[in-house]
């Protein structure tokens, strides 16, 4: 008996078996044509901690003093309010930042107490505006929510809680950042219980009691039994997975900054202080020092005003802001920073008409502002009513220039009479050109003053050829001095990135000289090119010479000046000559 050999062909055989079979029945015209596999190897990521994650959103490293820097850039007067603001502020997230680095990210409950902040002050004295400025400086999500709508609402809890669930939201969903956002309430005066008030006060107390727990730590559940659409997204995922999914974001580390005129609290401070006969003096009793009551303002001044002490206690952080006068308004507008000035710039920009401002009208828009008692919210009223004419009309014309005198402020119908007639052309172009030039040196002199501060934070040198950029091509940086110095020096990272890249790939060491970096500056920015590509020129107009050179020589570092840029085979040659010259 023939014993049939049960041995398994290896791959080859079967191979060519295949093909033997598909040959006969198909010709030459189908093949198999097999290749080892190889199992891919999967690299572990390894995953970022939730403290590294948390760290690498926000920047937790600003210290009290570079903040204030910053809030002076764009807020007149408050020193004691950015003092406050920023110091506490500070602290609060660098604490949270040891914490997550030290503490394995959990924190000590009993000895933690949050830096929640009452802001005490006028309207249009820029509460608001400096949490801003603050938020978008951390990068940390921030919600504004207004103490009258809760009121509004009876039993309050859900609105509060809202304000959470949209700071998720302003985070694009991330639970995790939301965790360390800022939650900024306006018009909390509002909610202080009124002294006459009988039966339970829902619309006032209950407000401050549903803060209660948010404001010191709480779990706010991100799906509501009232939002339709996120029941649907729950059952969904039931259906999916056969389990329920809660998702709820934890207050713990979420900072509550309160704010509000607080009309009469003074006159309460007033009547502690003269009671307590604690000899402050003639200066703080009389009556035209009465602004200077609310900084000696007390807790129990807050709970007489109408406030639970449990409330109060939860805000152990005052800040108090100063009534603005008709000087700093005036300010407010010469600043180059100015949002009130710097948006109507933009609205004429938007039709291509150049806007500038003579110093007399700031005086003259200062003085009227003041008469209305509104703070800087009273500076937009009253240029948007002067404006308003121009804005509408000269769109609709050639005019390209407008330049806003005294008289033009005094009396905008008649002066936009006068441009229409065509008989402005001669004078108004010169006074343009003479506040153009105003403005421009005054921009010279705060970035000369200022500008060093700027410097030290993006690790920049300010040369006179930048300061010159930033000052002409102020506009393309949306009228803002820190977006400059930021884009200047991202510019020149960028120039050392490709400098290194190119290192790395020839072995040559390029370093640009401040001349060479200053026009690759202006050539990027006054005539909006990119700047990577500029580099790419130059080594491109270099990198042959220089390899030879080299080879010749062997030298291999290299320092690209102007006239490398302006006369890339000249600056070789040269460097050839001084080579052969040193050893002759």
């Amino acid at each position: 008996m023939q014993v049939k050999n049960t041995e398994i062909p290896s791959q080859k055989e079967l191979e060519r078996e295949i093909n033997q079979y598909l040959s006969r029945k198909y010709g030459d015209r189908v093949r198999v044509i097999s290749a080892p596999f190889i199992q891919p190897k999967v690299e572990k990521k390894q995953e970022k901690s939730f403290a590294e994650r948390i760290l690498s959103k926000i920047n937790f490293n600003l210290k009290p003093q570079e903040l204030i820097a910053y809030l002076d850039q764009y807020v007149v007067k408050q020193e004691a309010a950015k003092a406050i603001l920023a110091t506490k502020i500070c602290t609060h997230f660098n604490r949270i930042k040891y914490w997550l680095k030290h503490r394995r990210n959990t924190l000590n409950r009993i000895n933690y107490i949050k830096n929640n902040i009452l802001m005490i002050g006028p309207t249009g004295v820029g509460k608001t505006f400096m949490i801003k400025l603050i938020a978008q400086k951390l990068g940390v999500p921030f919600v504004k929510g207004d103490a009258t709508k809760f009121s509004e609402t009876g039993y309050v809890g859900g609105d509060i809680e809202d304000l959470v669930r949209e700071l998720v939201h302003q985070a694009d969903d991330d639970i995790e950042l939301a965790q360390f956002g800022i939650i900024y309430i306006d018009e909390i005066d509002k909610i202080a219980s009124s002294g006459n008030f009988l039966g339970p006060d829902v619309s006032r107390t209950g407000v401050q009691r549903a803060l209660l727990k948010p404001m010191e730590e709480t779990e706010v559940d991100l799906k509501t039994p009232f939002d339709p659409i996120s029941q649907l997204e729950t059952i969904e995922h039931y259906r999916r997975t056969g389990k329920k999914e809660r998702l709820v974001i934890n207050t713990r580390h979420i900072l509550f900054i309160m704010s509000g005129a607080f009309n009469g609290l003074e006159d309460i401070v007033k009547q502690r202080l003269h009671q307590q006969e604690i000899g402050f003096g003639a200066n703080i009793t009389s009556k035209k020092e009465k602004k200077s009551y609310l900084p000696y303002v007390k807790a129990e001044d807050l709970i007489k005003y109408g406030f639970e002490s449990e409330f109060i206690g939860r805000l152990p952080v005052i800040a108090v802001f100063e009534r603005l006068e008709t000087e700093d308004l005036y300010q407010i507008l010469k600043n180059p920073n100015s949002v009130v000035v710097n948006a109507k710039k933009q609205d004429f920009r938007a039709y291509d008409i150049d806007l500038v401002f003579e110093d007399q009208a700031f005086t003259f828009f200062a003085q009227k502002a003041a008469e209305e008692g509104t703070g800087a919210r009273a500076l937009v009223s009253v240029l948007e009513r002067t404006l308003l004419p121009f804005e509408k009309t000269l769109p609709s014309t050639e005019v390209k220039k407008l330049v806003i005198t005294k008289e033009v402020a005094a009396n905008p119908k008649q002066a936009l009479c006068e441009i229409l007639k065509g008989d402005w052309k001669t004078t108004i172009t010169k006074r343009f050109e003479q506040a153009l030039e105003a403005e421009k040196s005054h921009l010279r002199q705060v970035i000369t003053a200022k500008g060093k501060e700027l410097a030290a934070q993006y690790n920049l040198h300010l040369t006179p050829q930048r300061i010159e950029v930033i000052v002409n091509e102020y506009e393309k940086f949306g009228y803002d001095l820190d977006f400059a110095f930021q884009e200047m020096a991202r510019y020149i990272h960028q120039i050392r990135i490709f400098v290194q890249d190119f290192q790395r790939e020839t072995g040559l060491t390029c370093q640009l000289s401040e001349e060479a970096q200053d026009k690759l500056l202006t050539q990027a920015i006054v005539e909006g090119r990119d700047i990577m590509v500029l580099c790419q020129n130059i080594i491109q107009n270099l990198e042959f010479g220089l390899k030879v050179i080299r080879e010749k020589t062997g030298q291999s570092s290299f320092e690209i000046t102007l006239d490398a840029l302006d006369n890339p085979e000249g600056y070789v040659r040269r460097l050839i000559r001084e080579f052969y010259g040193k050893n002759v």
